[in-house]
């Protein structure tokens, strides 16, 4: 007794719809497609140590700034610069403002004095009130000392500010502006720290070209050099600016990816056993940054996947069995890449080109929806960049991503959904085919110096490769059928085959039912396409719909040839009965015939909820009150297009079976009528179908019944000649 379907199993009917089954499907999914990938990364520790000599040609894996070189190199530069110098105009403005205030506060002190003694009276004061004992030479200059900054005082001797202060108001003119123009013209060209000496040297030999007396000359001098100080100094701002430069022109010492740092052979000097730490090959060095960017892109990968069906009007969005069946093919697939990326560590040149790439798309192809697969190629191409690349010096092999993703890809467009022997062998030549050009095309993009021998011999593993794929694609094609119940298109042409022992019994046992099913069949196929609906289901699901007819044939009119109808001995609550059964003991045999369940699905709706009229109003000619819900079918009504067209079609054609010289006219009312009853009867009001698609269902059918049952040309009944004379 073969084992039941997932779908059919009590623990899985318990679980399935629970709100967090898909969120653990996907977790499931990210987690094991993690663990396959972290292999992959882990990279091969050396056992080397500075000084030593290098085992083999040590090639960086990753590229990686050396940060503590990069700064070396960058503080080189900064001291390298030299400090910026430039004159700054407002040292001499200073100076001279300084040399200035000297001569105010002069003039401000000969004022008081002169006050003092009575020489000067405001004009609210008398002449005596204004006297007072003269401020002596001494007072003078302790007073201007006081009132001088405290460098100035310092500065100035006794002697130059005596003179000053013993000078005329033409005279402290004098003084002030050669002074202040002799510091100013010095001071306008670059003085630095050491040639300050030099300056006050030239501003005094400029002073004393002043036609004054000699002792104002003097303290001319003695002014003129305290004036000058350097001008010309380290421009701070400047300094920090050229620096800055120099280090942001300094390029960052990098390991590069694929970058040779050691041949085999060569001693390891300790510039490069610190590159080989830095890009983690070392024992000592051990870093948990790839883990988890493979962490972030599993789970971006799974995030992607899961929106994707969501958006997408595939099986998968709500079918949680389908899901499940996806999560299985999707590791199936990347359990298949792994054990042949353990074949790298062999050395065969091209070997891992035997990867069965196309497999996860071949299936998901077969028993969901080509989209699927497509969408899958994408993951599977990032998946086999990430695991082969152990012959490359990146973190992924784009040679391998592109060869499994054109691989997988080609799996879908030229898949063939029949599963004949030599559909599947075209299938496979297709992928192989385009398999061995990729990876021909990517070994000449990338310039490989290939031989005559390895190039063919890439070649060969991939075309292989497809050959793989497509073998264990139809070798596992029908336990995942038979586990998950899922309804391929290859099932449906193995179940619409005649010789099927539910097909043969109807054919032996009812041949009225079974003429009347392949009928009904075409007329649901053909309304089924037009509305885009599953053509070839509603093909198949139309052959074993009247199944249970098997059980009782005489009851059903198709069947009754040259025979007595059992109904008019019947009552007709008992013909209802026997009619109405149908449906649910055909149902009963296709379950116990473990048929798929979309067909036990079409075999069990396609009757609805529909009242059987003549027996109901038969019932209700002999007993007057009658039950209608008696002699309805007890359902369930379609749930889904198929299911409705199937059970239009069979109500069609019955009728129109039964109609006396039929016509065009006559079909299309009669069809309209059958279809506008079902609609006002409710029987599609749990399907997803739609008025326009109806309409439609309503063409087709019209168009179909055209070529059934078209007119004929009457022949005339051949009369035998009359005999010639003589004869």
């Amino acid at each position: 007794m073969a084992a039941r379907p997932i779908e059919d199993q009590p623990w899985w009917e318990k679980v399935k719809q629970h709100r967090f089954i898909r969120l653990g499907l996907y977790s499931a999914l990210a987690l094991l497609l993690f663990l396959a990938l972290v292999p992959s990364l882990l990279q091969e520790e050396l056992d080397v140590e500075a000084g030593g000599i290098a085992p083999q040609d040590v090639r960086s894996p990753v590229t990686v700034e050396n940060t503590e070189e990069t700064e070396r190199l960058r503080q080189e530069a900064i001291d390298s610069v030299d400090p910026v110098y430039s004159i700054n105009p407002r040292y001499t403005e200073n100076q001279i403002q300084r040399m200035r205030e000297v001569f105010q506060l002069v003039r401000l002190i000969n004022l008081e004095v002169r006050e003092q003694n009575g020489e000067l009276t405001t004009y609210t004061e008398e002449p005596e009130a204004a006297g007072g004992e003269p401020w002596t030479e001494e007072e003078q200059l302790e007073e201007i000392r006081s009132r001088l900054s405290p460098e100035m005082a310092e500065s100035l001797t006794d002697e130059t500010l005596f003179t000053l202060l013993s000078s005329s108001q033409e005279e402290l003119e004098t003084a002030e502006e050669t002074t202040a123009s002799a510091v100013a013209d010095v001071m306008s060209d670059e003085v630095s720290l050491d040639e300050v000496e030099e300056a006050r040297t030239q501003v005094e030999n400029r002073v004393r070209q002043a036609s004054v007396r000699s002792s104002l000359e003097e303290a001319m001098v003695d002014l003129s050099r305290n004036g000058i100080t350097a001008n010309y100094m380290i421009d701070d701002e400047a300094t920090a600016d050229a620096r800055r430069a120099a280090a942001e022109m300094v390029e960052p010492s990098v390991v590069r990816e694929g970058q040779l740092i050691a041949e085999e052979g060569q001693v390891i000097t300790s510039e490069m056993y610190e590159q080989m730490r830095l890009a983690g090959l070392t024992d000592d060095t051990t870093t948990l940054t790839p883990l988890v960017g493979l962490g972030i892109i599993t789970s971006l990968m799974v995030f992607v996947l899961a929106r994707y069906f969501y958006l997408a009007k595939t099986t998968v969005r709500e079918n949680n069995t389908h899901l499940l069946l996806l999560v299985l093919i999707f590791t199936l697939t990347i359990f298949l890449m792994f054990l042949t990326s353990l074949i790298q560590p062999l050395g065969i040149p091209g070997a891992t080109y035997l990867v069965p790439a196309a497999v996860g798309t071949l299936l998901s192809g077969m028993l969901l929806q080509a989209r699927i697969g497509v969408f899958l190629s994408f993951l599977f191409a990032i998946s086999a960049g990430l695991m082969f690349n152990q012959e490359s010096t990146s973190v992924m092999d784009y040679t391998h991503a592109v060869y499994v993703f054109f691989s997988g890809l080609a799996g879908v467009l030229f898949l063939n959904p029949t599963n004949r022997l030599a559909h599947m062998l075209q299938t496979g030549t297709w992928i192989a085919g385009i398999s061995a050009v990729v990876i021909t095309a990517m070994n000449v993009l990338k310039g490989m110096p290939l031989t005559a021998v390895e190039l063919p011999m890439y070649a060969g593993f991939a075309f292989a490769g497809g050959y793989i794929s497509i073998i264990l694609a139809v070798g596992l094609l029908p336990f995942f059928e038979a586990g998950f119940g899922i309804l391929s298109r290859s099932r449906l042409i193995e179940l619409s085959n005649p010789n099927h022992p539910l097909l043969r019994k109807i054919l032996l046992e009812a041949p009225g039912t079974y003429h009347h099913s392949v009928v009904v069949a075409n007329l649901a196929e053909a309304a089924c396409e037009a509305i885009g609906a599953d053509g070839l289901l509603a093909r198949v699901g139309a052959y074993y719909h009247d199944a249970g007819k098997t059980l009782r044939p005489q009851y059903f009119i198709e069947n009754q040839v040259r025979m007595e109808n059992p109904h008019d001995r019947l009552a007709p609550r008992t013909s209802a009965e026997i009619i109405i059964a149908h449906p649910y003991d055909g149902a009963e045999m296709l379950r116990k015939a473990r048929l798929p369940k979309e067909i036990i699905d079409i075999a069990e709706q396609h009757h609805g909820t529909t009242l059987l009229k003549y027996f109901y109003f038969k019932a209700k000619e002999h007993s007057g009150s009658v039950e209608e819900m008696e002699y309805r079918y007890p359902g369930p009504r379609a749930r889904f297009k198929e299911s409705a067209v199937v059970g239009i079609a069979d109500s069609v054609e019955a009728a129109v079976r039964s109609m006396e010289s039929p016509t065009q006219e006559k079909i299309e009312s009669l069809v309209r009528k059958i279809m506008n009853d079902r609609l006002e009867d409710g029987q599609f009001d749990e399907c997803d179908i739609t008025l326009k698609e109806l309409s439609q269902v309503y063409g087709s059918i019209c168009e179909t019944l055209k070529g059934t049952f078209h007119s004929r040309i009457d022949y005339p009944e051949e009369k035998p000649l009359k005999p010639a004379e003589g004869e």
